[in-house]
């Protein structure tokens, strides 16, 4: 059994969960996110917490499932009552960012400006040179984040490129060191 499996899920109020069948609907002030169950695998509401349980004890195929359920619905619940949020520093000389309409347009040094478009239901904000993916589904806010953070992620020699805040970079010594210190 999975010990993050058999964790319930607290479910704060103000949050509306509905179990239909194989199907769970959770509703909060942020918006609504559903998710289909695995067979095998069954949700059910009791005293303000959501528990997952296996229908058949340490079966094999609902085994590998259990955990990532549970995970999945705890992020669904935490989505729609806080959101998630990604944070990006833009690091360099000339690099910048802005929002012309819906679109992020950087400037990060090619002869062109790369845009992007946020999915539905994501929000990106821009403050200096901070970028904010803010939205309810987890999955999606990482994954627009990791896109724009791919444009130009930071380089070893001088640190500059697209960086998730708080991100350590690691950093080369650079030609000029390595001739001072030998052969």
């Amino acid at each position: 059994m999975s010990k993050i499996g058999k964790m319930p899920i607290e479910v704060k109020e103000g949050i509306n969960v509905v179990i239909t069948g194989q199907e769970v609907m959770v509703t909060g002030p942020k918006g609504e996110e559903g998710h289909v169950i695995a067979s095998g695998i069954k949700a059910e509401l009791s005293e303000g917490k959501l528990l997952i349980t296996q229908v058949k004890e340490n079966d094999v195929n609902t085994r590998a499932m259990f955990g990532l359920t549970r995970a999945l619905l705890a992020n669904i619940v935490k989505g729609v009552s806080e959101g998630f949020e990604k944070k990006l520093e833009l690091v360099g000389v000339g690099y910048r960012a802005q929002m012309q309409g819906e679109e992020l347009v950087l400037s990060l040094g090619f002869s062109h400006p790369v845009k992007f478009k946020p999915m539905p239901g994501l929000k990106i904000t821009v403050a200096d040179n901070v970028i904010t993916v803010s939205g309810i589904n987890k999955a999606m806010v990482g994954e627009i984040a990791a896109r724009i953070r791919a444009a130009k992620p930071p380089e070893p020699y001088k640190g500059k490129g697209i960086k998730y805040q708080g991100e350590r970079i690691r950093r080369k010594a650079g030609k000029a060191a390595k001739a001072v210190g030998g052969k």
